[in-house]
C-alpha cells in the first residue's frame, strides 16, 4: 500500500510546491524539454495547410504524415523506459534531443510525401524514449509527495509549447518560409541537449551543487542503485495495462487537438493562416491551465485524504467527463465562437488528466518508474498511430468533421469508465 507516500515530509518544507535549489533547476530543464519537444511535434499541424499546398497532399496523406511520428514513438515507449532504467537519464535524454533536432531540420528539407513521412518517423525515434526517461529523472530529483505537481508543471510546459507554436510559426513566416521554421526550431532543441549534458547528473549525490537539505528530501534509493535492478517486464506490464488503456483513450483526443484543430479552423471556417494561428493558440493555451491544475488538484486531494485512490481517480474521471461534454456543442452548433470556446474547455478538461495519469505509474512501480511510464505511454503512442490518420480519412470520405469528433467523445466516455477502476494504491513490488 502507498499510505506512507501520502504522509511523508509533512513539515514546513513539504508545503512548498516548488523544489529547492538544484532540484528546482533540474525541473526547469525538464520543463524546457517538454516545451521544445512539443513545439517540434506540433509545428507540422500548424503548417499543414501550407505543406499540403506546396507538396500537393490530401487530408488522408496528411493524416498519414501525422501518424508516421507514432510508429516508432509508440514502441519506443517500452524500450525507452528500459533505456532510462538501465543507463540513466543524462545520456539517453541528450541523445533523444539530438535525434529530434536533426529530424526537425530534415522536415524543413523534405521534397515530397515519402521524405516527409521519413522525417516524421525519425522524430518519433527521437521523442519516443524522451518522456519515460524524463519521468526516470523526475522520480530521482523530486520528493515523492510532489510527483503529481512535477508531472503537472512539466506537461503544462508541453502545452505552453503547443500554445506558443501557432504565433511563433506565424511570426517566422513573416520573414521566411515554412521550411526555415523547421530548421530554426530544430536548432534550438539541439542547444538544450548541450545544456542537459552540462548540468544534469543521474545520481543527485554526485551533483556538485546539491545540498544536504535537498538530498534529505529526495527519494531513496539513489538512481545508481535502481538502475542495476533487473526489470520484471511481464509482471510489470500486467499491472500497468489498465493505465495503458486509459492513456489510449486520452491520447486519441489529444492527437486530434495537436494534429487537426488548426486545419479544422482553416478549412471548416475559412480562416486565413493568421486567424487560424490565433484561434488554435487560444484553444491550446487552455491546456496549460488544465495541466498545471490537474497536478496541483491531485496532490492536494492526496494530502487531504491520504488516499491515492481518491486523488488519482477523481481528477481522471473529471477530466474525461468534462472533455466529452464540451466536445458535443462543437458537433451540434456550427458557429466559430461556440466551437472555439467549447474546444478550449474540452482541452482544459482533457489536460486535467495528464498529471495524475503520469503519476500513476510512479505510484504503482516507483522502483521501475521509467519502464512503467513507458508501458503506460505506449497507449498514447498507439492512439497516435490510429487517431490522426483515421481523422483525415473520414474527413476526406464524408466531407465533414462530425464523425471524427463523435469517435473522440465515445473514447473519452470509455476512458472515464476505465479510470474509475484504476488501482494506484496497489504498489508493484517486483
Amino acid at each position: 500500500m502507498n499510505k506512507p507516500l501520502a504522509t511523508m515530509n509533512t513539515g514546513k518544507n513539504s508545503q512548498s510546491l516548488l523544489p529547492t535549489k538544484t532540484p528546482r533547476n533540474v525541473l526547469i530543464l525538464l520543463c524546457l524539454l517538454y516545451l521544445l519537444l512539443y513545439i517540434d511535434r506540433v509545428n507540422i499541424g500548424i503548417l499543414a495547410p501550407l505543406i499540403r499546398a506546396d507538396l500537393g497532399l490530401s487530408n488522408t496523406q496528411m493524416g498519414l504524415v501525422f501518424s508516421a511520428f507514432s510508429i516508432p514513438y509508440a514502441f519506443f515507449q517500452l524500450f525507452g523506459g528500459w533505456l532510462a532504467d538501465r543507463f540513466g537519464a543524462r545520456l539517453v535524454l541528450a541523445t533523444c534531443c539530438v535525434i529530434a533536432a536533426i529530424s526537425t531540420v530534415l522536415t524543413g528539407l523534405t521534397g515530397g510525401f515519402i521524405s516527409l513521412i521519413a522525417a516524421r518517423i525519425a522524430l518519433g525515434f527521437g521523442e519516443g524514449p524522451a518522456f519515460p526517461t524524463a519521468t526516470r529523472a523526475m522520480s530521482a530529483w523530486t520528493p515523492a509527495e510532489k510527483w503529481g505537481f512535477a508531472q503537472g508543471i512539466t506537461h503544462s510546459c508541453a502545452r505552453i509549447g503547443n500554445a506558443l507554436t501557432p504565433p511563433l510559426v506565424a511570426g517566422i513566416l513573416i520573414f521566411a518560409s515554412w521550411r526555415t521554421s523547421f530548421i530554426l526550431l530544430g536548432s534550438i532543441t539541439f542547444l538544450w541537449s548541450l545544456a542537459w549534458l552540462f548540468y544534469f547528473r543521474d545520481d543527485p549525490k554526485t551533483h556538485k551543487s546539491i545540498s544536504a537539505g535537498d538530498l534529505a528530501r529526495l527519494p531513496k534509493p539513489a538512481v545508481k542503485e535502481k538502475t542495476k535492478r533487473k526489470v520484471p517486464y511481464l509482471r510489470l506490464a500486467r499491472h500497468i495495462l489498465p493505465v495503458t488503456m486509459v492513456d489510449f483513450c486520452y491520447g486519441w483526443t489529444l492527437w486530434l487537438f495537436l494534429s487537426w484543430i488548426p486545419t479544422f479552423f482553416f478549412e471548416n471556417y475559412g480562416l486565413n493562416l493568421r486567424d487560424t494561428a490565433l484561434f488554435s493558440a487560444g484553444v491550446l493555451f487552455a491546456g496549460v491551465i488544465g495541466d498545471t491544475l490537474g497536478g496541483i488538484l491531485s496532490d492536494s486531494i492526496l494530502r487531504r485524504t491520504g488516499s491515492l485512490l481518491i486523488a488519482r481517480r477523481s481528477v481522471l474521471v473529471l477530466g474525461f467527463s468534462g472533455a466529452a461534454l464540451f466536445l458535443i456543442p462543437v458537433i451540434l452548433i456550427p458557429d466559430l465562437t461556440v466551437s472555439a470556446i467549447c474546444l478550449s474547455l474540452a482541452f482544459f478538461f482533457a489536460e486535467l488528466i495528464v498529471a495524475p495519469i503520469w503519476a500513476v505509474p510512479m505510484d504503482i512501480a516507483p522502483r521501475y518508474a521509467g519502464s512503467a511510464s513507458g508501458m503506460m505511454n505506449f497507449g498514447f503512442g498507439l492512439a497516435g498511430l490510429v487517431s490522426p490518420a483515421s481523422f483525415g480519412y473520414f474527413v476526406d470520405l464524408t466531407g465533414s468533421w462530425v464523425m471524427p469528433f463523435i469517435g473522440s467523445i465515445l473514447l473519452l466516455l470509455i476512458g472515464a469508465i476505465l479510470a474509475a477502476r484504476l488501482r494506484p494504491d496497489r504498489q508493484f513490488t517486483g
